[in-house]
């Protein structure tokens, strides 16, 4: 009687190796794509369902605003018109909520809820601080 070398291995170890596989995907692929931005409905629902649903929005929308800020200046670098000018004023993490909530009332036809959250700072950003 013949057996095939397949079913004399192991499946636990065919399993591990396989799983290895994946997760090294995994890894792979978590590196290479972008992350996603919350968009204005998911702020919303945490900021509604979770206890410190508030203060996470809050801490959200200054990284937001910073990182908008950052990722202009690096295109400016790059040879972007620039599109946001502080010109010396201050911009200081108390005001990222104000410029995102005022941001969506003056213009609150032009935002459906599934737009990211990062959309409306940049253009908050643009209105306050034009160039």
């Amino acid at each position: 009687m013949h057996t095939s070398t397949h079913s004399q291995k192991p499946i636990p170890s065919q399993l591990l190796a396989w799983l290895r596989t994946l997760c090294a995907l995994a890894v792979g692929a978590a590196l290479v794509l972008p992350a996603f931005a919350m968009s204005i409905r998911e702020m919303r629902t945490l900021e509604k369902t979770e206890k410190l649903g508030s203060t996470y929005t809050d801490y959200y929308l200054v990284g937001v605003m910073e990182g908008t800020l950052a990722t202009h200046d690096q295109a400016v670098r790059n040879g972007a018109t620039p599109t946001i000018c502080l010109n010396g004023r201050r911009l200081l993490p108390s005001m990222a909520k104000g410029l995102f909530t005022t941001e969506l009332k003056r213009n609150a036809d032009l935002y459906e809820a599934d737009m990211p959250v990062e959309l409306v700072m940049l253009n908050a950003l643009g209105t306050v601080y034009p160039c």
